[in-house]
């Protein structure tokens, strides 16, 4: 079945022919400006700001800077002030106010991170302000700028953002409750959490991953769809990293690939404040990180003096609008906890100020007369401007695509499935069948026939692999490459030998909410590298599908610092994460069943070096689908003697010794466990229904770590397992040295029907 004929299915929604956001065009500004167009209109010097609008800043900007406007006749019928020089200070009195927020915040929740919020809020403020495309009222739609906080321990500096821009997800309740239970502002930023966070962040470096992954979403879609007369897919992605950022690994992994790959608008900005939380950089970092990005292949701009000279931060950003071929990394020299007395320590990094600090700082921005959590009302008017304009953007976008289905209806139909998800009725019935005449291969080998008629009908499907897509099967051989200028719609990515970045970028592909459906390939063992970047995908509920071959001691000859026996026991402890374990053909397109379909869960799949049967008799898709069933059983109406359970390649030796078992007139029932966590979301009754509680005789065998296993087998069950390292040799030889044979499970099997 082909993408085509499934495009013929009726059922298919259609996109929506008009903007339905509501909006009261009463309160409209007259004046809606493009991208950028408040600050266009100051370097030109035009009259393009509304008189009301300045004259609704007087008193304040008269309060607040009165050695600036002390010798200016400022009056109603005469404004008196330029629009260059009024903007400036209309912008500094909105970064005092976000920067108060910021402080009322931490002071009342007695917790949280103020130190890089206070340092970053002049370029919090440029970015809501006057640069990103966006609209409050729909936060997902599809052609906005999307922002990630990689230094997520800065998280109150995209809530008090996200609140004056118009967010409904935080309003000032939302402020006062930081880090609160059950709050929508935790203390690290959770895109399942709080309306306008894209990707969640914390644990440094992750976000510049993700990062990448959305800008190369982005220009992946604009080579697929894009026409001269009818631009789709034209968005930014703006990255805010720390110095830990700097220091993790994963960002250098993803900084390399952005800059091979030219992902020319992605812009990462640079927090450069000299600390972290024992102390100044000095202690442990001295490279100049503008030479390293310029050296990966970025442009590099450095802004010197942010704080006295907003302005500069803008011109950086037009210039990083102007690169065609580069992303481009902006180092902004900033002061930590700025305005406190902890200003440019690392104390202010996190905790809070005492109370003579916090009055000095009122006293330094004119702010003693006004109450905690106290917003200028023009500072919700300085970023309606700006959502405003995001609501124009998107009704000329909705204008555009029904333009676009009139125009390109074949184009249309494609964009359209991905819109709603990526997902084609009937798409299951692509996945292949097995019949017990196969030629034998590995669960890898089918694993590659699976992904491979998927890509046929799901127009989403892209990945790769670390490097090892000719021994993960991991590559769709009817697609090209992702490749600029060449081929960057093309649905392989070559990650070369970067695990982590892979698995950040992929989860940055499924959050950039456009129907896209990542894969990311290699070796088991190497899912330690991954470990952090696949646990965020489950936090984050993206779905991301995480294929991992060489899944035992199987694997032979590379020997035990390649052979996982630990992984999938720390895998199965994820929260969410559906790990799959299939036994042949047969599990292995009813593990990709679950794994696709399920939108907001990632699934990791391991499969096999060895080869095995395609179709083991008794095994099925369908049974995948509850993570664990009865493959075979003599015991008719009775209860079976003995139940012996195994995962992947081991359940072969489950049935060889149950064949064994059963000559000898032994009642022997063979369960499948592919998925621990489905199955122990089944129902009571249906799990012991396949494991009789009264059956209290039980082996597993699986050829990993032991752990975890005896809650399947019991007290009075034998669990055979690897408890050290693998060894390098021949597979069978090493599975013989192990235990994982037909007669050694026999032995034990009747050892303990003999007690």
């Amino acid at each position: 079945m082909t993408l085509s004929s499934l495009l013929l299915h009726p059922s298919l929604p259609l996109l929506p022919t008009k903007f339905t956001a509501q909006t009261n065009n009463n309160n409209r500004s007259k004046t809606l400006p493009t991208r950028f167009k408040s600050y266009s209109c100051l370097k030109s010097h035009s009259s393009c700001i509304a008189k009301s609008h300045k004259l609704s800043w007087l008193e304040e900007l008269k309060q607040a800077f009165p050695s600036k406007l002390s010798n200016q006749n400022l009056t109603a019928d005469n404004d008196g002030i330029d629009d260059e020089s009024f903007q400036e200070l209309a912008d500094k009195r909105c970064v005092d106010n976000v920067r108060m927020l910021i402080v009322d915040s931490v002071q009342h929740a007695k917790a949280g991170h103020p130190g890089m919020a206070l340092g970053m809020a002049e370029v919090g403020y440029v970015l809501y302000r006057h640069v990103m495309r966006y609209n409050p009222r729909n936060s997902t739609w599809f052609n906005r700028d999307r922002f990630v906080l990689s230094a997520g321990h800065g998280c109150l500096l995209q809530y008090v953002f996200l609140h004056i821009a118009g967010f409904q997800s935080v309003q000032l309740q939302d402020l006062q409750r930081l880090c609160k239970l059950g709050s929508r502002t935790p203390g690290h930023p959770e895109n399942v959490v709080t309306d306008g966070i894209e990707v969640t962040t914390g644990p440094l470096g992750q976000g510049v991953a993700n990062a990448v992954g959305l800008a190369l979403a982005e220009a992946h879609l604009a080579a697929r769809f894009n026409k001269p007369d009818a631009i789709l897919v034209d968005h930014r992605t703006f990255c805010i990293m720390g110095d830990g950022c700097a220091m993790e690994g994963i960002s250098h992994e993803a900084a390399s690939l952005a800059a091979h790959w030219k992902l020319n608008k992605l812009t990462l900005i640079y927090d450069d404040n000299h600390n972290t939380i024992d102390g100044p950089t000095t202690f442990a970092f001295s490279e100049d990180i503008s030479a390293r990005f310029k050296a990966l292949g970025w442009n590099t701009i450095t802004v010197e003096n942010i704080h006295n000279n907003i302005n500069s931060f803008k011109d950086a950003l037009h210039s990083a609008f102007s690169e065609n071929e580069k992303p481009t990394f902006i180092r902004v020299k900033t002061l930590i906890g700025k305005l406190s007395g902890k200003e440019g320590t690392s104390k202010a990094h996190h905790g809070t100020f005492d109370e003579d600090d916090v009055k000095k700082m009122r006293e330094k921005v004119n702010w003693s007369d006004k109450e905690p959590f106290h917003v200028l009302p023009m500072v919700y008017r300085e970023m309606q401007i700006q959502t405003e304009h995001g609501e124009r953007l998107e009704k000329e976008w909705y204008s555009k695509l029904n333009y676009y289905q009139s125009k390109y209806p074949e184009e249309a139909v494609e964009f359209k499935i991905l819109l709603y998800g990526g997902l084609v009725p009937g798409w299951e019935s692509s996945l292949p069948k097995w019949s017990a005449s196969e030629p034998v291969d590995a669960t890898r080998g089918y694993s590659e026939k699976c992904l491979n008629q998927l890509a046929k009908v799901l127009p989403g499907l892209i990945g790769g692999s670390a490097d090892l897509a000719t021994s993960t099967k991991a590559y769709l051989h009817d697609f090209k490459d992702f490749n600029q200028p060449s081929s960057p719609f093309g649905r392989n990515i070559r990650y070369g030998i970067r695990e982590h970045a892979m698995a950040g970028i992929s989860t940055g592909l499924a959050l950039h909410g456009s129907g896209l459906i990542p894969f990311a390939a290699t070796f088991l063992i190497f899912s330690d590298y991954m470990k952090n970047s696949i646990r965020l995908s489950a936090l984050s509920k993206a779905g991301v599908l995480y294929i991992m071959t060489h899944d035992s001691i199987g694997l032979g000859e590379d020997g035990p610092t390649h052979q996982p026996v630990e992984q999938l026991a720390g895998l199965r402890a994820v929260p969410r994460l559906l790990v799959f374990r299939p036994a042949d053909g047969n599990e292995t397109a009813g593990a990709y069943k679950i794994a696709v379909a399920n939108r907001d869960v990632p699934s990791l799949i391991a499969l096999s070096r060895q080869k095995v049967a395609a179709n083991l008799e008794g095994t099925s898709a369908s049974g995948v689908e509850r993570g664990g069933y009865i493959v075979s059983d003599n015991s008719g109406k009775d209860l079976p003697e003995l139940l012996l359970i195994g995962t992947g390649s081991e359940l072969c030796l489950c049935e060889g010794s149950a064949g064994m078992l059963r000559k000898e007139g032994r009642r022997v029932r063979v369960v499948s466990l592919v998925c621990w966590r489905l199955f122990d979301q089944q129902p009571k009754e249906y799990k012991e229904s396949v494991l009789p509680p009264r059956v209290s005789k039980r082996v597993s065998v699986e050829a990993g770590s032991p752990m975890g296993w005896r809650e399947y087998v019991g007290g009075q069950g034998m669990v055979i397992g690897v408890e050290d390292f693998g060894a390098s040799g021949a597979y069978l030889d090493t599975f013989k040295k192990f235990g994982f044979t037909e007669e050694n499970v026999t032995r034990i099997a009747k050892s303990m029907l003999c007690e």
